[in-house]
This record gives structure tokens, C-alpha cells and sequence, in this order.
């Protein structure tokens, strides 16, 4: 049982650092207060091949693992970069993995190849209204014509739809109530963003303004049969085989926000100097910012240990689901505490604490919730009886 690092992952670890190292604090702030998409960053990691480390070499990817994807994903917001930096590259590193896994070797070669090398961006559109986990009961309609589907509904919560000529789409090609299971009937398509057909509207939020957020209203979208991701109807199936990853990535960007917020509070609790001391000799500055440490540390193990069973063919939904619980947690604790620590400069923007902070939230809450989390836990490891 070995938790190091090996070389190689230490130097890719070291290698994503040096790039990101080219991003300093106040370009991240600029895209924050302008809401502007970090292109520059995006187009950098493309060229640098960073995009496609999960991916298979004969697409162009590195060919390597999820553990390795996120160990890049926490050195990206370990850099300061936060869920802006993570975000402009996330969908590139995991929402691919459909098209590679149940993808025709003709559509791989068309698809993947722009994505890792930054010529097209994509979203990735499941999420809707009034539906929210419950992703079976999505209204929005794929409707067989000759050559292909025409597609009319809406989609919430779509990250980069600003920015992205392309997007996976999950929608229902039979109605939920001409299928024998609700899991049934839905189908997933990796296709063009036609904005004569989508209209793309930006939802302000709290936080992570340089990576937007958006509602999508799609009318008479038009999709070729060539673009449907595996069979109809799988479509469900086929989205269930991201959700480890995708919670993996998310729980190290949570840990690297963490680190990145208790580095600076640390930091400034030595360089703080009142009653002619500096703060950092204070146990009540010294105990919280520790303890912050151990957590993020502790939640680290089962992340790395949930990437590595994924590598390996596991199941690894138990831990895959703890390691995004115990991460987020520990990395909002961290962003909480490095702002408490700061007092009222935790609250300025000039020392980024409040950014992390409100980007931590993300990860908390996406993709799917602490709450819904323990219940999966409860009802998987307990054997409770399921709650929803």
C-alpha cells in the first residue's frame, strides 16, 4: 500500500503548476470581475496537450488515467486559478469520455481531436428546469425524421454555452411513457451549437463569473443521425459511465481551492503583525488553519483512492461519492477559515480569500448535492432503505 506520488505524476503535477504559473492571481481576478472566458488559459493548456490526458492517443489524448486528470484538475485550482481556470477546461478532460467509450471510430476522429486541441469548445447539456437529479424526467424531445432528429426543449445550468460551438446533448427520444424502465428512450448526441436554433441566455450568479452559466431554449434544433452517440435510447446508460470521474475532478478542485486558500492564510498569519506579535503565534490562528490541513489531506486519500480504483476497472461509486463529500467539505472549511483567518481582509478582493470562497460553493453543491450524497451512502454502504 503506497500513497506517493509516482515520478511521473509528480512531474505531470509540477508540469501543470509551471503553466498555470503563467496566470497570476490578478489575470484570475480580471476574468472573475469582467466576466470574461480565460481564452488565453484555455488556448495555452490545449497547446500544451493538457486537455486530452485522459484521452486515448490515436484521438490525440496522453493516454493516461483519471488519477492523473486529477491530479492536473487540483494543480490547476491549487494555482490560484480556482473553478474559473478548472471550469474553462473540465468538459475537454471527462465529458469526451462518451464519444470515446461508445463512439464509432469514425465519429472519435471527427469529435475528440478539436476539442483536445482547443479548435472547438463544447458544453455539455443535460440539466433541466424543474427537473434537477431526477434526469429520467427530462422534457427535452429528440423526434425521429428521416436523416436525423429535431429537437425542441430547454437546459439549465449549461457551463461555456457563451463560448462553445459544440455540445453533448442528452434528450428523450420515446416518451417515459411508451418505455418499460424510465431510464429507457433517452439518447445522447455530441452536435453543433446552431444559434439560429438556441437561444443562449446568461444566468448571473455568485461566483466563477469568468465561466458562464446558461439557460439554453432550443426550437427546431436539427441533428444528423451521424451525431447520435451509441444507440438510441442508451442514452442514459451511456451518461452513467461519466459520473465517477466527473465527481472525482470536482472533489480535487475542491482540494485544490483548499490548499491554494490555506497556503495564503498561513501566509499572511506570519506577516501580520498585532500587540507586537504576528498573528500566526496565536493557537486560535494556528489550531483552525491545522486542523483545515489534516481535513483537506484526509479527503485527498479517498479521492486518489477513488481515481485509482476507477483506473483499474473497479466499481468505485462508494468512494468516487465519499471523496466528493469529504472534499468539498474540508475545501469550503478551508476557504471559510483562510477568510476568518484574514479578518477583514479576507473580505477584499485584492487578496482573493473571498473568490475562493465563493467558488468553493460550486463544488459543494454540483454535480450533485452533499445531502443526495449521504443518502447514496446510507442506502449503499448502511444498507438503509432508499429515501428519494
Amino acid at each position: 500500500m503506497d500513497f506517493s506520488l509516482t515520478q511521473d505524476q509528480q512531474n505531470i503535477r509540477e508540469a501543470v503548476l509551471n503553466v498555470c504559473s503563467q496566470f497570476d492571481d490578478d489575470f484570475w481576478l480580471a476574468c472573475d470581475n469582467e466576466a470574461r472566458f480565460p481564452l488565453e488559459f484555455h488556448k495555452t493548456m490545449a497547446e500544451a496537450g493538457w486537455l486530452g490526458i485522459a484521452m486515448d492517443e490515436s484521438v490525440g489524448g496522453a493516454g493516461l488515467g483519471i488519477t492523473e486528470a486529477a491530479l492536473m484538475m487540483q494543480a490547476v485550482a491549487e494555482s490560484g486559478g480556482g473553478m474559473t481556470a478548472a471550469s474553462s477546461i473540465h468538459g475537454p478532460v471527462f465529458s469526451m469520455q462518451p464519444v470515446a467509450l461508445f463512439g464509432t471510430a469514425e465519429q472519435q476522429q471527427r469529435m475528440i481531436p478539436p476539442i483536445l486541441s482547443g479548435q472547438d469548445k463544447m458544453c455539455f447539456a443535460v440539466t433541466e428546469p424543474n427537473v434537477g437529479l431526477d434526469t429520467t424526467k427530462i422534457k427535452t424531445r429528440a423526434v425521429k425524421e428521416a436523416g436525423g432528429y429535431r429537437v425542441n426543449g430547454e437546459k439549465i445550468w449549461i457551463s461555456v454555452a457563451q463560448n462553445a460551438n459544440k455540445m453533448m446533448l442528452l434528450a428523450r427520444t420515446t416518451p417515459i411513457d411508451q418505455v418499460e424502465k424510465k431510464t429507457q428512450g433517452l439518447s445522447l448526441f455530441f452536435t453543433d451549437l446552431d444559434r439560429e436554433k438556441i437561444d443562449v441566455k446568461l444566468i448571473h450568479k455568485m461566483g466563477r463569473h469568468g465561466v458562464d452559466s446558461n439557460m439554453l431554449f432550443i426550437e427546431d434544433l436539427w441533428i444528423p443521425e451521424e451525431d447520435l452517440i451509441g444507440k438510441e435510447g442508451d442514452g442514459f446508460k451511456i451518461i452513467l459511465h461519466g459520473l465517477n470521474p466527473e465527481r472525482i475532478l470536482l472533489a480535487a478542485e475542491a482540494m485544490g481551492l483548499g490548499r491554494i486558500a490555506i497556503k495564503k492564510a498561513a501566509q499572511y498569519a506570519n506577516e501580520r503583525v498585532v500587540f507586537d506579535r504576528p498573528i500566526g503565534m496565536n493557537q486560535g490562528i494556528q489550531h483552525p488553519l491545522a486542523k483545515c490541513w489534516a481535513q483537506l489531506e484526509a479527503a485527498n486519500l479517498m479521492v486518489m483512492k477513488a481515481a485509482t480504483m476507477f483506473d483499474k476497472g473497479l466499481d468505485c461509486g462508494v468512494e468516487a461519492n465519499a471523496g466528493k463529500y469529504l472534499a468539498a467539505e474540508a475545501g469550503f472549511e478551508a476557504c471559510h477559515t483562510a477568510m476568518l483567518t484574514l479578518g477583514g481582509m479576507g473580505y477584499a478582493q485584492e487578496y482573493h480569500i473571498e473568490r475562493y470562497l465563493r467558488e468553493v460553493i460550486i463544488p459543494r453543491t454540483a454535480p450533485v448535492s452533499q445531502h443526495m450524497i449521504l443518502n447514496f451512502l446510507a442506502e449503499k454502504v448502511l444498507n438503509l432503505p432508499k429515501s428519494y
